[in-house]
């Protein structure tokens, strides 16, 4: 009898669902790995900050936590041959590991400047954007 209360009182903790976290991820729905940048008003200014590996078939979390704005955006590559997405909002970007504060003066600052898509995120908390060839 003991068991049953036990189950009695477990079994709703069991199926409640955990909370769903929050954040901006990508996902690379290709054949061969990419490296992405994602460029962002945080608040206080924009920011662009690269780079992540994502390799084929896996996601990576860019942001953690509930999003703050309606519209990201992101600049991907090919690891090797075969182009990326660009889009026509320019933003800083570095040769390895970056964080630019800021869209202006990007050579002059010792970054380059290269084109982002926009990703609408709808003003959801919690987002997924997926790239294919």
């Amino acid at each position: 009898m003991r068991a049953c209360f036990a189950l009695i009182v477990a079994l709703p903790l069991c199926l409640m669902a955990a909370p769903a976290q929050a954040g901006l991820s990508l996902c690379n729905d290709t054949s061969s790995p990419i490296s992405a940048a994602l460029a962002h008003h945080d608040g206080a200014g924009w920011v662009s900050v690269g780079w992540w590996a994502v390799p084929p078939g896996q996601c990576q979390e860019l942001l953690k936590g509930d999003l703050i704005a309606r519209y990201y955006y992101l600049h991907a590559e090919h690891v090797g041959p075969g182009g990326g997405w660009t889009g026509d909002s320019m933003f800083c970007i570095g040769n390895g590991a970056f964080e630019a504060r800021g869209r202006g003066r990007c050579e002059e600052r010792g970054f380059a400047r290269a084109g982002f898509f926009e990703v609408d995120t709808g003003s959801l908390k919690d987002f997924t954007q997926r790239l294919s060839d």
